[in-house]
């Protein structure tokens, strides 16, 4: 199990209560979508936040996520299909393409790409419309640099450049940040949130120097829009 995996298995029951972040991200991924696709695909569906925004009615919703214990909080239904898979298994897209689908999404997901170039390159492969965000390195870029540690995170130009190599695309780079009332508060979030995806890059002793002197109230985020056109 990677690091990641096990995070969001770890905090899958709270999840929903501090993923504030990927909501909106999911909100406005679901907002932007005119044609009203009938059949779905969410890759890292986690515990169903895009699902639960959908307000038109639709015929298959297929829910994909590597952590078993988020997929348990994902609301069950006749018309939706939750597949235990990670996108970073090239047999997963090769499933996929069995069926036809109306619209493919990923909320806040794909940033954890082994090879995004190839998971872009598989999606492509599908001939289907896609509306996908991804998070970028300009996310927690203050606390980056006050730790003086290198994002985790591909850069928004790089994800683009990936993308605008397979699809006929319009990109949108959402910047956006949320306040807290302390720095410690701001810390626990970052590890239960699922941002971070359980990748530690600081120790104890650099963690606690960091809480003393970041100079903000805030996090920083920065999200890729990706979404290909209707057929």
């Amino acid at each position: 199990m990677s690091s990641a995996c096990h995070e969001f298995s770890r905090y899958a029951a709270e999840y929903g209560s501090r993923n504030v972040i990927q909501r909106h991200v999911a909100e406005k991924l679901i907002a932007s979508t005119s044609d009203k696709p009938k059949s779905i695909v969410d890759l890292g569906c986690g515990n169903g936040t895009l699902y639960s925004l959908i307000d038109w009615e639709i015929e298959r919703f297929v829910g994909v996520d590597f952590s078993a214990s988020m997929l348990e909080h994902h609301p069950s239904s006749s018309n939706v299909e939750l597949v235990l898979g990670d996108f970073n298994d090239p047999l997963l897209f090769e499933r996929l393409k069995e069926e036809q689908y109306d619209r493919i999404y990923s909320a806040s997901a794909l940033q954890w790409a082994d090879d995004l170039d190839s998971v872009i390159c598989s999606l492509a492969s599908l001939n289907t419309p896609m509306s996908l965000a991804i998070f970028t390195a300009g996310t927690f870029k203050t606390l980056h640099e006050s730790a003086g540690v290198t994002p985790l995170l591909r850069s928004s130009d790089e994800v683009m450049a990936i993308a605008e190599k397979y699809l006929d695309a319009r990109f949108e780079v959402l910047h956006t940040t949320l306040e807290f009332d302390s720095v410690r508060e701001m810390f626990r979030y970052i590890k239960r949130s699922g941002v971070s995806g359980g990748r530690r890059v600081l120790d104890f002793t650099q963690t606690k120097k960091l809480m003393e002197t970041y100079p903000l109230n805030y996090l920083e985020f920065e999200v890729v829009f990706i979404t290909t056109p209707s057929h």
